[in-house]
């Protein structure tokens, strides 16, 4: 019993100082060791069904994105079960609005086979991302009582002025540029993600359960980097 006591007493840590993000702001993700990321989504290409001359042409151009790039970069694959509860709910909702009792079966049908389908294959969905890092130099020349507090208080998250922050993006956005331009050239088309989107895909990420039941409210509503 006075074990529980104890326990009860005990403040848990917060979820935030165990992440490295600082804040979110103007399609960037800011880290607490005052780095910055972009991320992009990109585009795939069933390379299976490519011919032998088209493949060795996506392998080459795979050489050629990787030799041009002169700073490091993360691709992610995410893989997520399929969820496709809004477009059986689109399904009933027609089926309800059917005035033709046939067309009315044959959708209750339809409707049946794809969830069960989904179901009994396990079928999976997969997204494609590259994040874009961004280092200052002035970061890389802390001193080390700056950077042993980072590590004692990493709940005290860096707050970028107007003006260095400008100038960080201005920098991390041409890598973006240059990265999209390498890809485009593999047949690969990538678009940006914006602030709205960068906080859903955290959340989705550290919330996989929770961000199918309970989803994200509007950006607007949110107190971000707080």
């Amino acid at each position: 019993m006075q074990s529980k006591k104890l326990a009860g007493k005990k403040v848990g840590v917060s979820t935030r100082e165990r992440l490295d993000i600082a804040e979110i702001r103007e399609d960037c993700v800011v880290l607490k060791d005052g780095t910055m990321r972009a991320v992009m989504l990109i585009s795939s290409i069933n390379f299976a069904l490519k011919s032998e001359e088209e493949q060795n042409a996506i392998i080459a151009a795979y050489v050629s994105f990787l030799n041009a790039i002169e700073f490091p970069l993360q691709i992610v694959i995410q893989s997520r079960k399929l969820n496709i509860d809004a477009y059986l709910e689109r399904l009933r909702k027609a089926e309800k609005e059917q005035g033709n009792d046939l067309l009315r079966i044959q959708i209750a049908d339809y409707r049946e086979y794809v969830k069960e389908l989904v179901e009994m294959g396990d079928i999976m969905s997969k997204r494609f991302y590259i994040t874009v890092p961004y280092d200052p130099l002035s970061d890389k020349r802390k001193g080390f009582w700056s950077r042993l507090n980072e590590v004692i208080r990493p709940g005290s998250a860096i707050k970028l002025g107007a003006e260095r922050f400008r100038k960080r993006k201005k920098d991390l956005f041409a890598r973006v540029e240059h990265v999209q331009m390498l890809l485009s050239g593999m047949g690969l088309t990538s678009v940006v993600l914006d602030t709205q989107s960068l906080i859903e895909l955290y959340y989705n990420l550290y919330n996989p359960e929770l961000a199918e039941t309970e989803k994200m409210v509007d950006m607007g509503k949110l107190r971000v980097g707080e």
